[in-house]
């Protein structure tokens, strides 16, 4: 296989309320801890284990920036895919430091709220696919999808059920099967 691959996914809870920032040119940057569990039972003592690991995540795509700021808060349940980046700094005493982070930004970066109905999350019901890749140039659109099919509602009716969740089935399926 030629190349290779830098995809971190991660399911887990988000431990404060996300930091936001902005760039000299105000572009806004997303930074929150995620954390990921996994439980056992203890061979010798039937005592169960548990591990918690804390991962810092970086938002640099504006759209994704917009869903954190707005609907993202301590305690929430959250599917990530992101690229693992260190970076080198050098604290107060000139020491190297160095910090690994998962960084969201660009096409290849995707961000689900899992929690079924999150606290000002405008009475969606499901939770929200958010993708990376709108906000580069389109114009149109907020950057990023919701948990409804966010053309069919604008426009009140389509093929796919104005209105309804997209996950949903529309009710004029053809029976002809293609094959």
């Amino acid at each position: 296989m030629a190349g290779s691959v830098n995809k971190v996914i991660l399911i887990g809870n988000v431990g404060a309320d996300p930091e936001i920032r902005r760039t000299q040119d105000g572009r806004p940057i997303a930074n929150l801890r995620i954390a990921t569990s996994e439980t056992w039972r203890d061979r010798n003592s039937g005592e169960r284990r548990e591990k918690t690991e804390w991962h810092t995540v970086v938002v640099f795509n504006e759209g994704l920036c917009k869903v954190v700021e707005q609907y993202v808060k301590k305690g929430a349940k959250l599917y990530i895919e992101g690229q693992l980046q260190t970076r080198k700094w050098q604290d107060q005493t000139g020491n190297d430091r160095y910090s690994t982070e998962i960084v969201l930004q660009g096409f290849n970066s995707t961000l689900t709220m899992l929690d079924g109905r999150g606290e000002g999350g405008g009475g969606r019901s499901g939770g929200g696919d958010f993708g990376g890749g709108n906000d580069y140039g389109s114009g149109g659109g907020s950057g990023y999808g919701g948990g409804y099919d966010q053309q069919s509602s604008s426009r009140g009716s389509s093929s796919r059920g104005g209105g309804q969740p997209s996950g949903g089935f529309s009710n004029d399926m053809d029976d002809d099967i293609p094959f």
